[in-house]
């Protein structure tokens, strides 16, 4: 555990020293959750190059841990040496100005670590009798995850083949599962590993989220209350909770809650709270965000700093000439004092510093495909669309272009030379995203409460100082080209996947939304009194979700304690590349060994693409003992054979076709056939 612990450290240590080749003058507490974003990110592509050539093993670690340390060699320098400790002493310009403040800061981190420790402890967890999730939309998730780090850590998948469609290349961003593979091939366990790896990833994004806020709306109220409002995102379904009869008396009532507040199966309720229907569920995304936003900050810099440079340089007449020469003299005297008693921490850029950051930023993009492809298509499509808005910064985005398109070409190809998988299912018109047979805009105001009616204000507010910068208004039109185009096509067989592009498009917009509420909190006016109210409908539907894990309301059984059993002796008894035939649920014991799977889950299928049909009914025949199931057997070069209840369920089991098969392993109602000789 000690050393699973340790590798993460090396990966967030590696990651912030290099922050310092492409950004001087980060806030110390956002430069580690930038370097922790980067740091992993890296240490999960390094690590799996490494195990392609030489498996997961100790000597894989060990290098990959080497190379993340190499960037300390940047404290030989002793400019740099001075710069990067100056930096890390200091907080720089987004520090609280008093210590009161300070103390608030830390007390708002502290409380949010506490409440996703809470969350990702019940992601899951382990009794007696089973392996249990307390998230109700993990359901069917956990075992996928599941499966794929043990495929990872015990089961050899190297070069990746689907652990739950054997045969088939992996076309899936699986690296948040290997660097959790890692952390277990490290000495953590599995469920140690996926909670220490969420606390990282979630608490990296928070701190991102209050720096990137504070960057494009210069309030520090407002970087407060973007965390809040991802972490609790939801609609109105809070309503639920007074429109239904509470007999039990209303605080009974939360401390009990019977369902989720912010997605209802078969109903209007679709978008789902962030922490308990995407980063919970499906990690991936919660990997690929932080990155997003750091790609998102270094655009933002190296944009401003080239427009700044432009403005300055336009020939001012005259008199404002001799002026601004004066101003800027008294400035550049100011600023050499401020260095010198700060000794060479914050610095100004140099003129063509902004050139590192679209660099940093090209190869951040060009990491995503196999972290999180749906970020990775989504920053992609917004830089496109940045380069036609900021033209005069043409040369900068070749830069970036260049570096993305050629980190990202071999993850790009091996995800799109994927046998079996039907690319025209990805794509298709389908306007209103999930709105089903509701009216889409009385869709979007349900999901999203008052979200869209205030973004639409902070856009078109201009009174007086109460607006936008004309900069922020234009870095923020693709997300809404991004928004609109999300909601005339589907852009996954699943048209609900949409929303790992939509959440971009929230992430991009909450800045927004929450400078218009602190610029309402700061003013003397009705709408001080407002901004809370409004604030509240905004989160409290999430915060009612995230509640109900937190309380232990929910729990589901994803694994009992013979299942376990039968999964040691699978484990123990067969080899790492066997392949497992069972019943396709989403809960079969073979997802714990890492093994290979005929058929997994159809509905994991389903969403990915894959024709899953013939196997489908191969399976059936097979465990039916039908005359061919003996060539089936063996056309799918099937090792071992799984039947326990939930094939008993499934399927009509001819009993006495299995008796002639060798048992390997027994476990309660659980049993292990193997099929030919295996040594």
């Amino acid at each position: 555990m000690f050393a699973a612990c340790l590798l993460l450290v090396i990966a967030i240590l590696g990651g912030t020293l290099l922050t310092f080749l492409f950004d001087r003058n980060t806030p110390r507490g956002a430069r580690l959750c930038m370097g922790a974003s980067i740091g992993m990110a890296l240490m999960a592509t390094i690590g799996f190059l490494l195990a392609l050539m030489l498996g997961l093993g100790a000597t894989t670690i060990l290098l990959a841990a080497f190379i993340l340390l190499l960037p300390s060699l940047l404290l030989l320098d002793r400019e740099r040496r001075a710069l990067i400790l100056n930096a890390m002493r200091s907080p720089a310009s987004a520090a609280p100005k008093s210590s009161l403040a300070g103390i608030g800061y830390l007390a708002f981190y502290l409380a949010l670590a506490i409440l996703l420790a809470m969350v990702f402890n019940r992601a899951v967890f382990e009794r007696a009798d089973g392996i249990y999730t307390g998230v109700t939309n993990n359901l069917g998730d956990l075992p996928l995850h599941l499966q794929v780090i043990n495929s990872f850590a015990q089961g050899h998948n190297l070069p990746p083949e689907d652990p739950t469609f054997a045969g088939v290349r992996f076309a899936y961003p699986f690296l948040v599962d290997f660097l959790a593979a890692m952390l277990v091939r490290a000495g953590a366990g599995v469920i140690f590993a996926m909670w220490l790896q969420n606390m990282v990833m979630a608490m990296a994004l928070v701190g991102l989220l209050h720096y990137w806020t504070i960057l494009l709306t210069r309030n520090r109220l407002a970087g407060v209350i973007s965390p809040l409002l991802v972490l609790f995102s939801g609609g109105l379904g809070w309503w639920l909770l007074f429109s239904e009869g509470n007999s039990d008396g209303f605080f009974a009532t939360l401390g009990n809650l019977q369902h989720d507040y912010t997605i209802v199966s078969s109903s209007i309720l679709r978008w789902g709270n962030s922490l308990t229907t995407l980063f919970v569920p499906q990690r991936s995304i919660l990997f690929g965000v932080p990155l997003a936003i750091t790609i998102f900050c270094q655009w933002w810099l190296a944009i401003s700093q080239q427009e700044d440079a432009l403005s300055s340089a336009a020939p001012p007449d005259a008199v404002k000439l001799e002026q601004s020469n004066a101003a800027a003299a008294k400035v550049a005297k100011s600023r050499r004092k401020a260095l010198r008693k700060a000794a060479t921490y914050p610095q100004p850029d140099p003129p063509n510093f902004y050139l590192r950051r679209m660099l940093a930023a090209g190869l951040c993009a060009g990491l995503l495909p196999l972290i999180h492809a749906h970020t990775f298509l989504t920053v992609m499509a917004a830089a496109t669309c940045l380069l036609l808005i900021f033209r005069s910064a043409w040369r900068s985005w070749l830069y970036f272009f260049a570096v993305a398109l050629i980190v990202c070409a071999p993850e790009v190809l091996w995800l799109a030379n994927t046998g079996g998988v039907h690319a025209r299912s990805y794509l298709g018109w389908q306007p209103g995203w999930d709105h089903g047979q509701h009216n889409v805009i009385w869709f979007w105001f349900v999901n999203t409460g008052l979200f869209i009616p205030l973004l639409v204000v902070s856009l078109v507010w201009h009174r007086g100082t109460f607006k936008l910068p004309p900069r922020v208004v234009k870095f923020y039109i693709p997300f809404i080209f991004c928004f609109v185009v999300l909601n005339l096509f589907k852009a996954a067989p699943w048209i609900w996947d949409n929303i790992k592009v939509l959440f971009l498009w929230y992430v991009a917009s909450v800045p927004l939304v929450a400078w218009l509420l602190a610029r309402w909190w700061q003013q003397r006016s009705l709408f001080r009194w407002v901004a809370p109210a409004v604030f509240l409908t905004l989160i409290l539907a999430g915060a009612l979700d995230v509640l109900r894990v937190v309380s232990e309301a929910s729990e589901y059984q994803e694994f009992d304690a013979q299942g376990i059993a039968v999964a040691s002796a699978i484990s123990a008894q067969t080899a790492p590349r066997a392949l497992v035939l069972h019943a396709p649920t989403y809960n079969s014991p073979v997802f714990l060994t890492g093994r290979r799977s005929l058929l997994g889950y159809p509905g994991w299928m389903w969403s990915r693409g894959l024709d899953y049909s013939e196997r489908s009914a191969d399976i059936e025949r097979i465990y039916l003992g039908a005359p061919e199931a003996e060539a089936l057997l063996r056309k799918y070069n099937v090792d071992y054979v799984l039947v326990g209840p939930l094939e008993l369920a499934s399927f009509k089991v001819n009993e006495q076709f299995w008796s002639k098969y060798k048992t390997l392993a027994r476990a309660g109602a659980y049993r292990v056939y193997q099929i030919g000789d295996h040594k």
